[in-house]
């Protein structure tokens, strides 16, 4: 029983390693391909425009922040945004925790 294993495991050609190399090769490619397709170029474009948003920010914009809170733009610097939340409240946030713009939100749809 055993040498008839052996005969049919020398039978039996093993896949040639150029062949293996190559399909392994282009199945990483593809892997790449498609993580950079639905992956990578689609969050670097949000990213682009979410910092291109940030950088268009002026004095009077309606913003809603990461934590939800939504204010106007009193005063803008370099890092941060001064935003008025409520008459006479006023918070210091993070130029990046800006999240949306609150006026594009309260319009009416028809």
């Amino acid at each position: 029983m055993i040498n008839l294993l052996q005969t049919v495991t020398e039978i039996a050609e093993p896949v040639a390693p150029q062949q293996s190399q190559w399909t392994f090769w282009i199945m990483i490619a593809l892997m790449i391909l498609v993580l950079w397709l639905f992956m990578w170029r689609p969050e670097s474009k949000r990213r682009k425009e979410m910092q291109k948003f940030r950088e268009g920010l002026k004095k009077g914009d309606k913003i809603i922040t990461a934590g939800g809170i939504y204010g106007t733009v009193k005063e803008i610097r370099e890092t941060s945004l001064l935003i008025e939340v409520d008459s006479n409240v006023t918070l210091r946030i993070d130029k990046n925790m800006v999240v949306a713009d609150n006026s594009s939100a309260q319009q009416p749809q028809k």
